[in-house]
C-alpha cells in the first residue's frame, strides 16, 4: 500500500502513527464494527469491486483514522487523506479525484466541514463515478461530464449530525465508534509499550488506561509523558510511577484534567441548567472544543446531562466535587 499525504503531520501524529495496528486482526475494540468490516471486505474483494462507501463517526480519538489505513491496507489499495478544510475550492476536490487511480481509497477527515459547493463534487462522483464541471457562468455555461476511476471514500466526523442528507445517503456503509473499556486501553498500553521497547507493569497499564477517558489516542499519548518521567528516573513503568507522574500532569484517577474540573465546577456552582454559548464564554473556550473534545465523555459516563434548557451537573459529579446539590433532582 501507498500512503499519499496531502497535509502535514506533527509529530505527535507520527509518533501515534508509528504505533498503530496494521490489520483488523491487531485492531483492538470496536468488536461488531471489525466483524462486519471483515466481511464487506472479503466480499468485495472476491467480487473484485471496490468496496462501498463508508462514514466513521463517533468522538475524537477512537480510530477513525486507524480504520481507514487499515481499510486500505487490507484491500491492497493506496490511500489518500485530506481534511475537509483544507479543500478551499470545487476545483481542488476535482484535482484529487481525477488523480485517483482504479480502487484507491479517499480519506477525508472532518467531512462535515466541507462547504456545500465542494459537497455537490461529491454526489455524481460517489455515485456514478463522473465529475460533472461546470465551465462559465450564466446562460454561456456548460456542464461537462468526465469519468474518473472507482474509489472508496471513507468519511470521518466527530459531528454526524451536521452532515446533509444527501451525503450522509450516499455512503453504504456507517459505522458509530464507541468509547473504549478500561480492558481494551490496558492491552492497546501494553502492545504500545512493547513496540516502544518500555516494560510496564499491568497495574501500570491499567492505572493509565483508567485515567485515558475511553480513548487510545489519550491512553498513547499518557504512555508517552509517563514513560518520560520513568527514563528519567531510569527505571520501568511502575504502577507507583505511574500514578505518580499522571497526578503531576494533572489528570485524576477519573481522568479529568484541569478543564473537565472547571467545566463541572461551574454547573455545579450555577446550579441551573446553563447554555453551551454561556459555558463556552465562562471556560474561555471555544463552543466546538466543549460539544466534540469535552462533553462527549462526560455525557456518556453521566457526569453531565443536556436538558431543553442547557447542561446540567448529574448527581455523580455533585458526589466527585463533594458539591450539595440543590433543587436540581
Amino acid at each position: 500500500m501507498r500512503i499519499v499525504e496531502i497535509e502535514k503531520v506533527d509529530f505527535e501524529e507520527s509518533f501515534e502513527k508509528s504505533l498503530r495496528p496494521a490489520n483488523l486482526d491487531e485492531y483492538i475494540g470496536q468488536e461488531q464494527i471489525k466483524k462486519n468490516l471483515k466481511v464487506f471486505i472479503k466480499a468485495a474483494k472476491k467480487r473484485d469491486e471496490t468496496l462501498d462507501h463508508l462514514l466513521f463517526f463517533g468522538p475524537p480519538g477512537l480510530g477513525k483514522t486507524t480504520l481507514a489505513n487499515i481499510i486500505a491496507n487490507e484491500m491492497n489499495a493506496n490511500l489518500k487523506t485530506i481534511s475537509a478544510p483544507m479543500l478551499e475550492k470545487s476545483g481542488d476536490l476535482a484535482a484529487i479525484l481525477t488523480n485517483l487511480e482504479d480502487g484507491d481509497i479517499l480519506f477525508i477527515d472532518e467531512i462535515h466541514r466541507l462547504k456545500a459547493s465542494i459537497e455537490e463534487v461529491l454526489y455524481s462522483s460517489m455515485e456514478d463515478f463522473r465529475l460533472d464541471i461546470v465551465i462559465g457562468s450564466g446562460p454561456a455555461a456548460q456542464t461537462i461530464k468526465l469519468d474518473i476511476e472507482k474509489f472508496t471514500l471513507i468519511g470521518a466526523t466527530t459531528r454526524a449530525g451536521m452532515l446533509s442528507n444527501p451525503l450522509r445517503d450516499r455512503f453504504g456503509i456507517s459505522f458509530r465508534l464507541n468509547f473504549y473499556t478500561q480492558e481494551e486501553l490496558s492491552l492497546i498500553i501494553k502492545l504500545a509499550s512493547n513496540k516502544l521497547n518500555t516494560k510496564i507493569e499491568k497495574e501500570a497499564s491499567f492505572e493509565i488506561a483508567k485515567r485515558s477517558r475511553g480513548t487510545p489516542r489519550i491512553a498513547l499519548r499518557l504512555l508517552k509523558r509517563v514513560r518520560d518521567f520513568a527514563e528519567v528516573e531510569e527505571t520501568h513503568i511502575s504502577h507507583n510511577l505511574a500514578k505518580y507522574a499522571l497526578d503531576e500532569l494533572g489528570i485524576n484517577e477519573h481522568g479529568f484534567d484541569e478543564l473537565d474540573i472547571r467545566f463541572l465546577t461551574l454547573l455545579a456552582d450555577a446550579k441551573k441548567p446553563l447554555g453551551l454559548s454561556t459555558i463556552a464564554a465562562a471556560l474561555s473556550e471555544d463552543e466546538d472544543t466543549i460539544e466534540e473534545v469535552i462533553e462527549p465523555f462526560l455525557i456518556a459516563n453521566g457526569y453531565i446531562e443536556k436538558t431543553p434548557k442547557g447542561r446540567i451537573a448529574t448527581r455523580k459529579s455533585y458526589e466527585i466535587l463533594r458539591f450539595q446539590p440543590q433543587g436540581l433532582f
